[in-house]
């Protein structure tokens, strides 16, 4: 009986294993082709804050290059509306200034750059998965491999 569940139990590790890995490849491949299509890349060294200087005119291909990306947005944002967030400047806009052409302008750019941001993090977001499940499918499939030996030795 336990050489049969050991054996269920590898056959279907060895199954999902693969597939994971394979899903996650695919979905990385589709983040990274995703990202491309959309054409960012980081402006030159002297634009760019300290701790982004290395990704100087770098094409955004992958997740974390998206995240280093959507801190550069955020220095931009806060830059702009000195510091304050699209929440902020939409209720003083709303309070009554809905008149204020740069108040409105602000809140656009915040509005803008935060929906950016929130893009690109979500691709980063989506690469960390990638790794995820393609690391999990390898476990799932040196598991399945071990397990299916087992069975085989107490066969």
């Amino acid at each position: 009986m336990l050489t049969l569940l050991l054996g269920l139990t590898a056959s279907a590790l060895l199954l999902a294993g693969p597939t994971m890995i394979i899903q996650g490849l695919v979905g990385r491949r589709t983040v990274s082709r995703e990202l491309a299509a959309q054409r960012i890349s980081f402006p030159v060294e002297a634009n760019l804050p300290t701790g982004l200087l290395h990704y100087a005119g770098t094409p955004v291909h992958t997740g974390v290059q998206a995240r280093a990306f959507s801190e550069l947005i955020a220095v931009h944002v806060a830059k702009a509306t000195g510091g304050r967030t699209y929440s902020e400047i939409a209720d003083q806009w709303m309070a009554g200034d809905r008149d204020d052409e740069r108040l409105n302008g602000l809140r656009e750019t915040a509005f803008m750059g935060q929906s950016l941001r929130g893009a690109l993090l979500g691709a980063y977001q989506a690469w960390q998965i990638t790794l995820l499940v393609t690391a999990m499918g390898g476990a799932f499939t040196v598991m399945g491999a071990a397990f299916l030996a087992l069975a085989v030795h107490l066969r």
